[in-house]
């Protein structure tokens, strides 16, 4: 991480995970729940859905929408938020490719 003084704040560059600058454990795991979440909410504001609506649509209960949208995914796997986009209307592929490290890492990307 790159470290410069800013009007005698010492700040400190990112690595583009918030949640491995923080030390975090699962890093990688929880920047993509974050960012399957944050595709789920855009696709509940886009379709009009309550979240009541849209627990139904994607087979959960309505208070871990509610948890969802506060924030509080820890409770739902990558697999069940994946699962959530593909019955809100949304593709998912997975694509598996030689690492250009010797551990590979896993990534979002958003069309």
């Amino acid at each position: 991480m790159k470290t410069r003084i800013v009007d005698g704040v010492e700040v400190h560059r990112g690595t583009g995970n918030v949640f491995a600058d923080l030390g975090l454990a699962d890093a990688e795991k929880l920047k993509i729940k974050t960012g399957l979440v944050i595709e789920i909410r855009k696709a509940m504001k886009d379709l009009g859905l309550t979240q009541q609506e849209a627990a139904k649509r994607m087979g959960i209960t309505q208070p871990k929408v509610s948890d969802m949208m506060r924030g509080d995914f820890t409770n739902l796997s990558e697999r069940k938020l994946m699962d959530c986009l593909t019955r809100l209307g949304f593709d998912i592929e997975i694509k598996v490719r030689p690492a250009q490290a010797e551990i590979g890492h896993l990534m979002l990307a958003v069309a």
